[in-house]
Protein backbone atom coordinates (compact mmCIF):
# COMPACT_ATOMS: atom_id res chain seq x y z
CA UNK A 1 0.00 0.00 0.00
CA UNK A 2 1.86 2.96 -1.15
CA UNK A 3 -0.67 5.46 -2.53
CA UNK A 4 -4.38 6.91 -0.63
CA UNK A 5 -6.48 4.46 -3.56
CA UNK A 6 -4.86 0.83 -1.68
CA UNK A 7 -4.84 3.16 1.50
CA UNK A 8 -8.52 3.76 1.20
CA UNK A 9 -9.24 0.34 0.01
CA UNK A 10 -7.76 -0.95 2.73
CA UNK A 11 -9.73 0.77 4.92
CA UNK A 12 -12.50 -0.18 3.59
CA UNK A 13 -11.47 -4.25 3.59
CA UNK A 14 -10.86 -3.97 6.91
CA UNK A 15 -14.28 -2.52 8.34
CA UNK A 16 -15.65 -5.38 6.12
CA UNK A 17 -13.92 -7.50 7.97
CA UNK A 18 -14.79 -6.60 11.07
CA UNK A 19 -18.27 -6.15 10.55
CA UNK A 20 -18.10 -2.40 11.69
CA UNK A 21 -18.85 0.81 9.37
CA UNK A 22 -16.47 3.25 8.10
CA UNK A 23 -15.99 6.06 10.36
CA UNK A 24 -17.37 9.03 8.10
CA UNK A 25 -14.36 11.14 8.95
CA UNK A 26 -11.65 8.50 8.16
CA UNK A 27 -13.93 7.99 5.10
CA UNK A 28 -13.60 12.20 4.35
CA UNK A 29 -9.80 12.68 5.42
CA UNK A 30 -9.19 9.78 2.63
CA UNK A 31 -11.55 10.88 0.07
CA UNK A 32 -9.54 14.67 0.47
CA UNK A 33 -6.42 12.90 0.37
CA UNK A 34 -7.92 11.78 -3.38
CA UNK A 35 -8.73 15.12 -4.70
CA UNK A 36 -5.64 16.55 -3.46
CA UNK A 37 -3.11 14.23 -5.30
CA UNK A 38 -5.39 14.56 -8.61
CA UNK A 39 -3.38 18.12 -8.92
CA UNK A 40 -0.03 17.15 -7.07
CA UNK A 41 1.81 13.76 -7.06
CA UNK A 42 2.50 12.97 -3.04
CA UNK A 43 5.20 10.36 -1.62
CA UNK A 44 3.61 10.09 1.64
CA UNK A 45 0.55 11.46 3.69
CA UNK A 46 -0.37 13.06 6.90
CA UNK A 47 -3.51 11.61 8.48
CA UNK A 48 -5.35 14.36 9.97
CA UNK A 49 -8.09 12.83 12.45
CA UNK A 50 -7.62 15.76 15.00
CA UNK A 51 -11.07 15.44 17.32
CA UNK A 52 -11.17 19.38 18.46
CA UNK A 53 -12.03 20.45 14.33
CA UNK A 54 -15.79 21.27 14.28
CA UNK A 55 -15.37 21.93 10.39
CA UNK A 56 -14.62 18.51 9.94
CA UNK A 57 -16.42 16.54 12.10
CA UNK A 58 -18.70 16.31 15.15
CA UNK A 59 -18.11 12.89 16.61
CA UNK A 60 -14.75 11.97 17.97
CA UNK A 61 -12.90 8.49 17.61
CA UNK A 62 -12.84 6.24 19.98
CA UNK A 63 -10.90 2.28 20.82
CA UNK A 64 -12.96 0.67 18.02
CA UNK A 65 -11.38 3.06 15.49
CA UNK A 66 -7.87 2.44 16.23
CA UNK A 67 -8.32 -1.25 15.95
CA UNK A 68 -9.62 -0.41 12.12
CA UNK A 69 -6.58 2.24 11.80
CA UNK A 70 -4.11 -0.57 13.23
CA UNK A 71 -4.82 -3.20 10.43
CA UNK A 72 -5.21 -0.55 7.82
CA UNK A 73 -1.97 1.12 8.71
CA UNK A 74 0.35 -1.91 9.51
CA UNK A 75 1.65 -2.63 6.42
CA UNK A 76 0.84 0.60 5.12
CA UNK A 77 4.02 2.59 3.29
CA UNK A 78 2.17 5.60 2.34
CA UNK A 79 0.51 7.10 5.60
CA UNK A 80 3.95 8.39 7.56
CA UNK A 81 2.28 10.69 10.17
CA UNK A 82 -0.48 10.54 12.37
CA UNK A 83 -2.42 13.23 14.32
CA UNK A 84 -5.53 11.68 16.85
CA UNK A 85 -5.27 14.78 18.94
CA UNK A 86 -8.35 15.65 21.06
CA UNK A 87 -10.05 12.04 20.57
CA UNK A 88 -11.20 9.78 23.72
CA UNK A 89 -8.69 7.08 22.99
CA UNK A 90 -8.24 4.76 26.35
CA UNK A 91 -5.84 2.54 27.05
CA UNK A 92 -7.57 -0.28 24.71
CA UNK A 93 -6.76 2.05 21.58
CA UNK A 94 -2.99 2.27 22.98
CA UNK A 95 -2.99 -0.96 23.12
CA UNK A 96 -3.92 -1.11 19.01
CA UNK A 97 -1.62 2.00 18.37
CA UNK A 98 1.60 0.31 20.02
CA UNK A 99 1.26 -2.39 17.36
CA UNK A 100 0.96 0.23 14.95
CA UNK A 101 4.14 1.24 16.31
CA UNK A 102 5.74 -2.04 16.61
CA UNK A 103 4.50 -3.22 13.02
CA UNK A 104 5.12 -0.14 11.18
CA UNK A 105 8.62 1.09 8.94
CA UNK A 106 7.23 4.00 7.84
CA UNK A 107 5.65 5.60 10.53
CA UNK A 108 7.19 8.68 11.58
CA UNK A 109 4.68 11.24 13.62
CA UNK A 110 2.36 10.47 16.11
CA UNK A 111 0.65 12.94 18.10
CA UNK A 112 -1.98 11.67 21.31
CA UNK A 113 -2.26 15.20 22.71
CA UNK A 114 -5.07 15.33 25.00
CA UNK A 115 -6.47 11.71 24.77
CA UNK A 116 -7.63 9.49 27.78
CA UNK A 117 -4.27 7.55 27.76
CA UNK A 118 -3.35 6.72 31.02
CA UNK A 119 -0.39 4.28 32.98
CA UNK A 120 -1.07 1.21 31.04
CA UNK A 121 -1.38 2.44 27.72
CA UNK A 122 1.83 4.32 27.78
CA UNK A 123 3.83 1.48 29.19
CA UNK A 124 2.14 -0.49 26.18
CA UNK A 125 3.61 2.72 23.82
CA UNK A 126 6.73 3.14 25.73
CA UNK A 127 8.01 -1.06 24.94
CA UNK A 128 6.74 -0.69 21.49
CA UNK A 129 9.10 2.09 20.90
CA UNK A 130 11.91 -0.18 22.35
CA UNK A 131 12.11 -1.80 19.00
CA UNK A 132 10.54 1.17 16.44
CA UNK A 133 13.09 2.03 14.09
CA UNK A 134 11.64 4.57 12.38
CA UNK A 135 8.97 7.00 14.73
CA UNK A 136 10.62 10.50 15.19
CA UNK A 137 8.58 12.18 17.09
CA UNK A 138 5.56 11.39 19.54
CA UNK A 139 3.40 13.73 21.30
CA UNK A 140 1.84 12.85 24.68
CA UNK A 141 0.57 15.79 26.09
CA UNK A 142 -2.54 16.22 29.00
CA UNK A 143 -2.61 12.23 28.91
CA UNK A 144 -2.56 11.24 32.58
CA UNK A 145 -0.03 8.65 32.09
CA UNK A 146 1.47 9.88 35.66
CA UNK A 147 4.21 8.66 37.30
CA UNK A 148 4.69 4.87 35.88
CA UNK A 149 4.29 5.71 32.38
CA UNK A 150 7.02 8.47 32.77
CA UNK A 151 8.84 6.02 34.27
CA UNK A 152 8.71 3.42 30.96
CA UNK A 153 9.33 6.20 28.97
CA UNK A 154 12.46 6.77 30.80
CA UNK A 155 13.31 3.38 30.55
CA UNK A 156 12.63 3.49 26.49
CA UNK A 157 14.80 6.57 25.85
CA UNK A 158 17.88 3.96 27.25
CA UNK A 159 17.23 1.85 24.64
CA UNK A 160 15.77 3.56 21.39
CA UNK A 161 17.87 5.10 18.89
CA UNK A 162 15.72 6.96 16.56
CA UNK A 163 13.37 8.79 18.56
CA UNK A 164 14.13 12.54 18.44
CA UNK A 165 11.01 14.74 19.78
CA UNK A 166 9.28 13.36 23.00
CA UNK A 167 6.04 15.42 24.40
CA UNK A 168 5.23 14.64 27.73
CA UNK A 169 3.55 17.80 29.13
CA UNK A 170 0.74 18.14 31.53
CA UNK A 171 0.94 13.99 32.06
CA UNK A 172 1.02 14.55 35.61
CA UNK A 173 4.67 13.23 36.08
CA UNK A 174 6.05 13.26 39.44
CA UNK A 175 9.42 14.07 40.79
CA UNK A 176 11.06 10.20 39.98
CA UNK A 177 10.03 9.98 36.62
CA UNK A 178 11.21 13.61 35.76
CA UNK A 179 14.23 12.67 37.19
CA UNK A 180 14.56 9.89 35.55
CA UNK A 181 14.10 11.31 32.46
CA UNK A 182 17.13 13.68 33.17
CA UNK A 183 19.36 10.90 33.64
CA UNK A 184 18.84 8.86 30.76
CA UNK A 185 19.76 11.63 28.60
CA UNK A 186 23.26 12.04 30.03
CA UNK A 187 23.35 9.01 27.55
CA UNK A 188 20.64 9.08 24.85
CA UNK A 189 22.45 10.87 21.93
CA UNK A 190 19.47 11.01 19.77
CA UNK A 191 16.65 12.96 21.01
CA UNK A 192 16.58 16.57 20.14
CA UNK A 193 13.43 18.34 21.86
CA UNK A 194 11.82 17.34 24.93
CA UNK A 195 8.95 18.82 26.57
CA UNK A 196 8.18 17.95 30.16
CA UNK A 197 5.85 20.63 31.27
CA UNK A 198 3.87 20.82 34.48
CA UNK A 199 4.93 18.03 36.23
CA UNK A 200 3.50 17.45 39.78
CA UNK A 201 6.26 18.79 42.41
CA UNK A 202 5.73 18.80 46.18
CA UNK A 203 9.37 19.63 46.74
CA UNK A 204 10.73 23.19 47.24
CA UNK A 205 14.70 22.16 46.94
CA UNK A 206 14.21 22.19 42.40
CA UNK A 207 15.73 19.12 42.77
CA UNK A 208 14.51 18.43 39.80
CA UNK A 209 16.16 21.82 37.81
CA UNK A 210 19.14 21.09 39.12
CA UNK A 211 19.27 17.62 37.29
CA UNK A 212 18.09 19.16 34.55
CA UNK A 213 20.52 21.53 34.20
CA UNK A 214 23.21 18.68 34.74
CA UNK A 215 21.90 16.61 32.07
CA UNK A 216 22.19 20.12 29.45
CA UNK A 217 26.03 20.12 30.68
CA UNK A 218 27.17 17.20 29.55
CA UNK A 219 23.99 16.48 26.67
CA UNK A 220 25.24 16.92 23.17
CA UNK A 221 22.11 16.45 21.17
CA UNK A 222 19.13 18.14 23.07
CA UNK A 223 18.07 21.17 20.63
CA UNK A 224 14.76 22.30 22.72
CA UNK A 225 13.82 22.04 26.07
CA UNK A 226 10.70 23.22 27.94
CA UNK A 227 10.79 23.12 31.77
CA UNK A 228 7.36 25.47 32.51
CA UNK A 229 5.74 25.29 35.38
CA UNK A 230 8.62 24.25 37.67
CA UNK A 231 8.08 26.66 40.59
CA UNK A 232 11.51 27.32 39.58
CA UNK A 233 13.52 30.46 41.53
CA UNK A 234 16.30 32.14 41.48
CA UNK A 235 18.38 29.01 42.85
CA UNK A 236 16.91 26.84 39.84
CA UNK A 237 17.98 29.35 37.34
CA UNK A 238 21.45 30.06 38.27
CA UNK A 239 21.93 26.29 38.44
CA UNK A 240 20.70 26.30 34.85
CA UNK A 241 22.79 29.50 34.05
CA UNK A 242 26.19 28.04 35.09
CA UNK A 243 25.41 24.66 33.25
CA UNK A 244 25.13 25.82 29.79
CA UNK A 245 27.78 28.09 29.89
CA UNK A 246 29.40 25.37 27.43
CA UNK A 247 26.32 24.05 26.04
CA UNK A 248 26.76 24.82 22.21
CA UNK A 249 23.41 22.92 20.92
CA UNK A 250 20.33 24.14 22.70
CA UNK A 251 18.46 26.40 20.55
CA UNK A 252 14.79 26.46 22.46
CA UNK A 253 14.94 27.22 26.08
CA UNK A 254 11.40 27.46 27.76
CA UNK A 255 11.18 28.64 31.30
CA UNK A 256 7.76 30.59 30.84
CA UNK A 257 5.47 30.17 34.07
CA UNK A 258 8.04 29.82 37.03
CA UNK A 259 8.69 32.09 39.53
CA UNK A 260 12.47 33.96 38.24
CA UNK A 261 12.70 37.35 39.43
CA UNK A 262 15.79 40.06 38.38
CA UNK A 263 18.19 37.85 40.07
CA UNK A 264 17.46 34.76 38.12
CA UNK A 265 17.34 36.84 34.86
CA UNK A 266 21.33 38.34 35.77
CA UNK A 267 22.19 34.95 35.52
CA UNK A 268 20.54 33.82 32.14
CA UNK A 269 21.58 37.20 30.60
CA UNK A 270 25.65 35.81 31.68
CA UNK A 271 24.99 33.01 29.50
CA UNK A 272 23.46 35.10 26.60
CA UNK A 273 26.63 37.31 26.81
CA UNK A 274 28.26 34.02 26.02
CA UNK A 275 26.76 33.91 22.70
CA UNK A 276 25.66 30.41 22.94
CA UNK A 277 23.42 28.65 20.51
CA UNK A 278 20.17 29.75 22.22
CA UNK A 279 17.97 31.15 19.75
CA UNK A 280 14.45 31.06 21.42
CA UNK A 281 14.29 32.31 25.38
CA UNK A 282 10.61 32.18 26.64
CA UNK A 283 10.93 33.85 30.21
CA UNK A 284 7.18 34.83 29.71
CA UNK A 285 4.81 34.50 32.98
CA UNK A 286 7.98 35.26 35.05
CA UNK A 287 8.87 38.11 37.55
CA UNK A 288 11.74 39.96 35.51
CA UNK A 289 10.31 43.51 36.11
CA UNK A 290 12.89 46.03 35.26
CA UNK A 291 16.40 45.38 36.43
CA UNK A 292 15.25 41.33 35.27
CA UNK A 293 14.76 43.22 31.67
CA UNK A 294 17.53 45.52 31.86
CA UNK A 295 20.07 42.69 32.41
CA UNK A 296 18.75 41.07 29.37
CA UNK A 297 18.60 44.28 27.27
CA UNK A 298 22.64 44.85 28.23
CA UNK A 299 23.29 41.18 27.11
CA UNK A 300 21.54 41.69 23.64
CA UNK A 301 22.80 45.03 23.03
CA UNK A 302 26.47 44.39 23.54
CA UNK A 303 27.52 40.55 23.46
CA UNK A 304 24.68 38.40 21.72
CA UNK A 305 23.83 38.17 18.10
CA UNK A 306 22.23 33.80 17.96
CA UNK A 307 19.36 35.04 19.84
CA UNK A 308 16.47 35.53 17.56
CA UNK A 309 13.23 35.21 19.57
CA UNK A 310 12.44 36.33 22.72
CA UNK A 311 9.49 36.21 25.09
CA UNK A 312 8.98 38.70 28.14
CA UNK A 313 5.13 38.94 28.63
CA UNK A 314 3.84 39.21 31.56
CA UNK A 315 6.40 40.40 33.56
CA UNK A 316 5.62 43.20 35.69
CA UNK A 317 8.37 45.11 33.57
CA UNK A 318 8.03 49.36 33.37
CA UNK A 319 9.12 51.60 31.38
CA UNK A 320 12.79 51.52 32.41
CA UNK A 321 12.75 47.69 31.47
CA UNK A 322 10.79 48.19 28.13
CA UNK A 323 13.07 51.10 26.73
CA UNK A 324 15.82 49.46 27.68
CA UNK A 325 14.79 46.31 25.40
CA UNK A 326 13.78 49.05 22.73
CA UNK A 327 17.20 50.64 22.64
CA UNK A 328 18.76 47.08 22.68
CA UNK A 329 16.61 46.33 19.22
CA UNK A 330 18.14 49.63 17.84
CA UNK A 331 21.82 48.12 18.17
CA UNK A 332 20.75 44.22 17.75
CA UNK A 333 20.25 43.17 14.48
CA UNK A 334 20.28 39.12 14.59
CA UNK A 335 16.96 39.45 17.39
CA UNK A 336 14.08 39.03 14.71
CA UNK A 337 10.93 38.30 17.40
CA UNK A 338 9.57 39.88 20.67
CA UNK A 339 6.74 39.56 22.87
CA UNK A 340 6.23 41.78 25.10
CA UNK A 341 2.27 41.79 26.29
CA UNK A 342 1.24 42.18 29.64
CA UNK A 343 3.87 44.16 31.01
CA UNK A 344 3.45 48.21 31.97
CA UNK A 345 2.63 49.55 28.87
CA UNK A 346 2.76 53.06 29.59
CA UNK A 347 3.47 56.35 26.97
CA UNK A 348 7.46 56.14 27.01
CA UNK A 349 7.64 52.48 26.27
CA UNK A 350 4.68 52.60 23.93
CA UNK A 351 6.53 55.41 21.89
CA UNK A 352 9.65 53.27 21.47
CA UNK A 353 7.96 50.38 20.34
CA UNK A 354 5.66 52.12 17.91
CA UNK A 355 8.64 53.42 16.81
CA UNK A 356 10.52 49.76 16.27
CA UNK A 357 7.26 49.00 14.00
CA UNK A 358 7.01 51.87 12.05
CA UNK A 359 10.60 52.16 10.85
CA UNK A 360 10.09 48.27 10.22
CA UNK A 361 12.81 46.77 12.88
CA UNK A 362 10.29 44.56 14.38
CA UNK A 363 7.38 43.10 11.75
CA UNK A 364 3.56 43.01 12.52
CA UNK A 365 3.85 39.39 12.79
CA UNK A 366 6.77 38.45 14.84
CA UNK A 367 5.19 40.50 17.89
CA UNK A 368 2.24 40.90 19.80
CA UNK A 369 1.60 44.55 19.50
CA UNK A 370 0.57 46.62 17.39
CA UNK A 371 0.47 50.88 17.87
CA UNK A 372 -2.45 52.91 17.42
CA UNK A 373 -2.59 56.88 18.39
CA UNK A 374 -5.74 58.37 20.18
CA UNK A 375 -6.16 61.83 20.56
CA UNK A 376 -2.28 62.56 20.24
CA UNK A 377 -1.62 59.42 22.52
CA UNK A 378 0.35 56.32 21.31
CA UNK A 379 -0.97 53.22 22.86
CA UNK A 380 -0.30 49.70 22.06
CA UNK A 381 -3.20 46.91 21.61
CA UNK A 382 -2.62 42.98 21.63
CA UNK A 383 -2.41 40.65 18.98
CA UNK A 384 -2.88 37.60 18.77
CA UNK A 385 0.69 36.37 18.11
CA UNK A 386 3.16 33.85 20.07
CA UNK A 387 5.60 30.99 19.23
CA UNK A 388 3.38 28.25 20.22
CA UNK A 389 0.02 29.47 19.13
CA UNK A 390 -0.63 25.99 16.95
CA UNK A 391 0.40 24.20 20.00
CA UNK A 392 -3.53 22.76 20.77
CA UNK A 393 -4.97 24.26 17.57
CA UNK A 394 -4.64 26.03 14.52
CA UNK A 395 -7.40 28.01 12.22
CA UNK A 396 -8.35 26.34 8.86
CA UNK A 397 -8.99 29.48 6.71
CA UNK A 398 -6.23 32.79 6.44
CA UNK A 399 -2.42 33.12 5.77
CA UNK A 400 -2.03 31.37 9.39
CA UNK A 401 -2.74 28.02 8.66
CA UNK A 402 0.32 25.43 9.45
CA UNK A 403 0.90 23.02 6.96
CA UNK A 404 -0.14 20.36 9.12
CA UNK A 405 -3.60 21.36 9.45
CA UNK A 406 -6.98 21.14 6.82
CA UNK A 407 -7.58 23.99 5.26
CA UNK A 408 -11.14 25.00 4.75
CA UNK A 409 -12.79 25.51 1.68
CA UNK A 410 -14.19 28.88 1.10
CA UNK A 411 -16.85 29.15 -1.47
CA UNK A 412 -15.91 32.76 -2.31
CA UNK A 413 -12.32 31.58 -2.90
CA UNK A 414 -10.53 33.97 -0.84
CA UNK A 415 -8.57 31.45 1.12
CA UNK A 416 -4.39 32.48 0.15
CA UNK A 417 -1.72 29.18 0.59
CA UNK A 418 -0.26 29.18 3.93
CA UNK A 419 2.77 30.85 4.73
CA UNK A 420 4.07 30.14 8.11
CA UNK A 421 4.44 26.64 9.92
CA UNK A 422 6.14 27.02 13.76
CA UNK A 423 7.42 24.08 13.70
CA UNK A 424 8.97 24.59 17.96
CA UNK A 425 6.33 23.21 20.59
Amino acid sequence: MSDIHSTAYRYDAVCTELGVSPNPYVVKMLEKEKEDTVFEFKENMHLYLAGNNKLLTDKRLVDQDMLVLYKTLQNNLYVTSLDLRFNNITDEGAKHLAKLIEESATLRDLNLMSNDIGPEGAEMLAKALQTNESMKSLRLTGNKIGNRGGMAFAQMLQVNTTLEALDVADCDLTIESVIALSTVLHQNKTLKALNVNRPILFTQQEETTVHYAKMLHVNTTIEEIHLQKYDMRDFGATRLAENLMQNNTLKCLNLSCNRITRDGALEISKVLKENTAIEILDLGYNRLEDDGACHIAEALKTYNTNLQTLVVSFNNIGNKGLCALADALKVNTSLKQIFIWGNKLEEPATIAFASLLESGRIKSEDTDIRAYVVDGVTKLCELNNSIRRHYYYAPSYGDDVPTWQQRGQNPRGSDVIAIKNFTTY
